[in-house]
């Protein structure tokens, strides 16, 4: 298979399906969580929910970088951009977040703050260069994926000696992220979900490998099998969950061995890790404080650090409170259970950041799902 359309092979797609309904026992049930909001997105793009037996159930996971960044630091980073003789540096998805009383960073543009998009860390290192006069901060957010072209951009700013470039850091890690689900109350004691093994995030993994799910597997009993984004990586990624739960194992595989090596990105680690360190704790939407789950600059590196630069207080601030984003994103609550969905929350005006986000399970239900279950607008 060398071309995207041979992963999206209609016959083959119907035959794994075939596979997975001929293999899945009749009287188990099975309940796995797609970590990552691109395969959320695949499975809703091209109906793979439709495709599998009915005891095998997908639960949409906490893998959207957009939707688990708490209100609080939306705040913070709307603050920062009010300033005198600052340039806000974002990606397009973070404008339209909602902050608190319904403030983003979009309205602040428009009430005469100097936020620019930008398509990546080093757009945003351009224009500290080319206008020396302003601080230009760029708002750094995402998974382990988007990590080494931020460390990458510290460490030119620190060569090019930069006095006017920094960063509001917002890198969280997804192991953390996995634990806090398997430990988390609505999973253990209420039983109010259920989770029999996690579809691996394949981005994520061509830069931390899959050794770092191994802990999972082992303490927690969970198979996991990382996957590719295309529809036949997910459903062969399904019949190797079935697989494993059938015989009562709880490995790592590697679906996506096109990608993904047991090692990860050797040069990518080593520069996320010269310039970066763990917080003890960061807030997750949905999740609550997560111990050691974000990173922050290291001293070495603490002139490029935006909170320390412009001494940004730490902001804690309550989600709409008619919003389950929270719980969707705990796997608790699909988009359709949410009262908001495809009334007041749209992708035009949305109330919550899953329906912001290109990886939000909101935005990809609004966008595939909804004409399936009978609630299009």
């Amino acid at each position: 298979m060398k071309h995207a359309e041979e992963y999206r092979d209609g016959r083959l797609a119907r035959g794994l399906a075939r596979q997975i309904a001929a293999d899945a026992r009749f009287e188990n049930r099975y309940h796995f969580m797609e970590f990552c909001g691109g395969h959320t997105h695949a499975i809703s793009r091209y109906g793979l929910e439709d495709l599998l037996p009915p005891n095998v159930r997908m639960i949409h996971g906490p893998g959207c970088p957009v939707c688990v960044l708490p209100v609080g630091r939306m705040d913070m980073a709307i603050g920062l951009a009010g300033r005198d003789g600052l340039t806000l540096c974002t990606y397009g998805d973070l404008m339209r977040v909602p902050g608190s009383g319904g403030a983003s960073l979009i309205k602040a543009k428009a009430a005469g703050a100097d936020i620019r998009m930008v398509y990546s860390v080093l757009d945003a290192l351009a224009i500290a260069e080319a206008e020396p006069e302003r601080q230009v901060v760029f708002f750094a957010i995402g998974f382990e994926t988007t990590t080494p072209p931020t460390a990458l951009a510290v460490k030119l700013a620190a060569a090019k000696r930069l006095s006017n470039f920094s960063i509001f850091c917002n890198h969280v890690l997804t192991p953390a992220a996995i634990q806090s689900i398997l430990e988390s109350p609505d999973v253990r004691a209420l039983g109010r979900v259920t989770i029999d093994g996690f579809i691996g995030p394949a981005h994520v993994s061509t830069v931390i490998g899959s050794a770092p799910y191994t802990f999972f597997a082992e303490e927690f009993a969970k198979p996991v099998v990382i996957a590719g984004f295309e529809p036949l990586d997910v459903m062969q990624a399904i019949l190797m969950l079935v697989h494993q739960v059938n015989d009562g194992r709880a490995e790592v595989e590697n679906q996506y061995v096109r990608a993904v090596k047991p090692e990860g990105n050797e040069r990518a680690k080593s520069d996320v890790a010269d310039v970066f360190e763990l917080r003890k704790s960061f807030e997750w939407r949905g999740l609550g404080l997560v111990p050691y789950s974000g990173l922050r600059l290291k001293n070495g590196y603490g002139a490029f650090d935006a909170e320390r630069r412009f001494a940004m207080e730490d902001i804690r601030a309550a989600d709409n409170p008619a919003c389950e984003c929270g719980a969707i994103l705990r796997g608790v609550k699909k988009p359709q259970d949410c009262k908001l969905f495809g009334t007041v929350c749209t992708p035009e005006a949305p109330m919550g950041s899953c329906m912001v986000s290109a990886e939000g399970a909101c935005a990809a239900h609004w966008t595939y799902g909804r004409f399936r279950d009978g609630r299009a607008a």
